[in-house]
């Protein structure tokens, strides 16, 4: 009897075994399909949504263009500029050095060439399409060459604030013609779409309120679905990160992969806690790295001092962005302090210590006035300010969707110099397919504007990786 009893059991077992693990594996997968963040639909144009007729779904080329009177009004408000004496020894630590401004403010107005740097911003194919009553401005580059055999990967690159699609120019050639940049090691090759979100630069405010990262996912899947696509994959940092997030959380059918190069986490709690308390002291106890805890520690420094000196542009933008808006929108010096300034220390806290933010060491001033050029013509200081609001308002922690698990293929490129480090073992509580996390050598905020081969070579290694899964 006892026999046949393990005879049984050694029949039943495995089983039973396999029965549990199928339920288990079909409740994890209808799991992953049931959540997923509802795409819904939305109207962000003037006005009620019009009853009937449909919305112009066509793409249509679109040229950056200046004229004499709006360079002749920008050298204006430059000469009027009224200059205020900093305390001596101020560097940065107390925000835009005033004396090196007067330097910025001398090179803007006397050898700074905007219609040469339009020229350089048409470089590129621009186009607008219009979606839910908004029109989206976005650039589409093609690789010029495709060796045969060869993919050609779809890549939606998304910015954050205060940067623009002009971000990625650098990085765009690296993507599209490998070969030529030295990166042609069976490297996988892209065609670049890069967006300006809604309210930034040259994609038109949204009229109504309630615009946040979740109806600009939807309108970025909109559009990468209107060019034809219906597999691709996604980049972001800053805003860019929390967007491409929600759309991997939204349609994950439609993503490849999702790389990344800035991870917020929002979620707290005791096992946190514990995490923090005891990683100064036994890091591999609670799952990180060496690095990671160089990255991570002296805690109080690099989590609470330093994120609050950094972030109080974050607590007027996310309450009453229109009121400090208005004079930036009428002040191009203010503009450029305001959006400089995230340039100095975003990119290396230790350029605080320097009486030119350390700027040049890293962007040509061409690069940086380029960019503040592209808020200051279209007037979408305001507007790019109130994405904070709208975001924070409904969702204060950032953490709303943090349930809503990502099995999208992941990358993570951890650079050194980021205002806050995620070590991989938080990534995975949201992020639950990693593929690689990469320790960058160097680099902070503005990744693709400042490292741009370094990224390259990350999205790469990244893509290449998915592709062979």
């Amino acid at each position: 009897r006892s026999f046949e009893y393990s005879q049984k059991n050694a029949v039943l077992v495995p089983v039973a075994a396999l029965g549990v693990g199928g339920m288990l594996l079909y409740w994890l997968r209808s799991g992953r399909k049931i959540k997923t963040i509802d795409m819904g639909d939305g109207w962000w144009g003037s006005g009620e949504r019009p009853l009937k007729g449909k919305e112009d779904e066509s793409i249509r080329p679109f040229r950056i263009e200046t004229s004499d009177k709006e360079i002749e009004d920008l050298h204006r408000r430059l000469d009027h500029f009224r200059f205020t004496p900093h305390v001596e020894g101020a560097a940065f630590h107390y925000g835009f050095n005033s004396s090196y401004l007067r330097k910025v403010v001398a090179y803007w107005r006397n050898q700074f060439d905007w219609r040469k740097q339009v020229e350089v911003l048409n470089k590129y194919p621009h186009f607008h399409t219009t979606i839910e009553g908004i029109d989206i401005h976005f650039i589409h580059v093609k690789p010029s060459y495709v060796p045969h055999g060869r993919a050609v990967q779809p890549l939606l690159m998304v910015h954050g604030w205060p940067g623009s699609f002009y971000e990625f120019y650098k990085i765009i050639p690296l993507l599209t013609e490998p070969a030529r940049h030295g990166l042609n090691e069976g490297d996988v090759v892209f065609e670049v779409i890069c967006p300006s979100i809604p309210g930034y630069g040259f994609s038109e405010a949204p009229h109504q309120k309630g615009f946040d990262s979740v109806a600009t996912a939807r309108i970025f899947h909109k559009l990468m679905n209107r060019l034809g696509f219906k597999e691709y994959y996604l980049q972001g940092g800053d805003w860019g990160s929390r967007i491409t997030t929600n759309m991997a959380q939204m349609l994950p059918q439609s993503v490849k992969g999702l790389h990344l190069n800035c991870v917020f986490i929002g979620k707290q709690g005791l096992g946190r806690l514990i995490c923090i308390m005891l990683g100064a002291y036994v890091p591999w106890l609670v799952g990180l790295s060496r690095e990671d805890a160089r990255l991570f520690y002296p805690f109080m420094q690099k989590n609470v001092y330093d994120v609050l000196r950094e972030s109080g542009y974050l607590h007027i933008q996310g309450t009453k962005p229109d009121t400090a808006g208005c004079g930036l929108n009428d002040s191009p010096v203010g503009l450029a302090a305001y959006i400089l300034e995230k340039f100095s220390t975003w990119t290396d806290k230790s350029f605080l210590h320097k009486d030119d933010g350390g700027l040049e060491s890293k962007y040509s001033l061409d690069e940086l006035l380029t960019n503040v050029m592209i808020y200051w013509v279209t007037s979408s200081i305001v507007s790019s300010m109130r994405y904070y609001k709208e975001n924070f308002s409904k969702d204060p922690t950032l953490n709303a969707y943090s349930g809503y698990g990502i099995y999208v293929p992941t990358g993570i490129a951890a650079f050194p110099e980021e205002i806050l480090h995620t070590p991989r073992v938080w990534a995975k509580d949201v992020y639950k397919n990693i593929i690689t996390y990469s320790y960058m050598p160097r680099g902070g905020h503005f990744a693709a504007f400042e490292e741009p081969k370094l990224l390259a070579q990350d999205i790469m290694q990244f893509v290449r990786k998915v592709e062979q899964l």
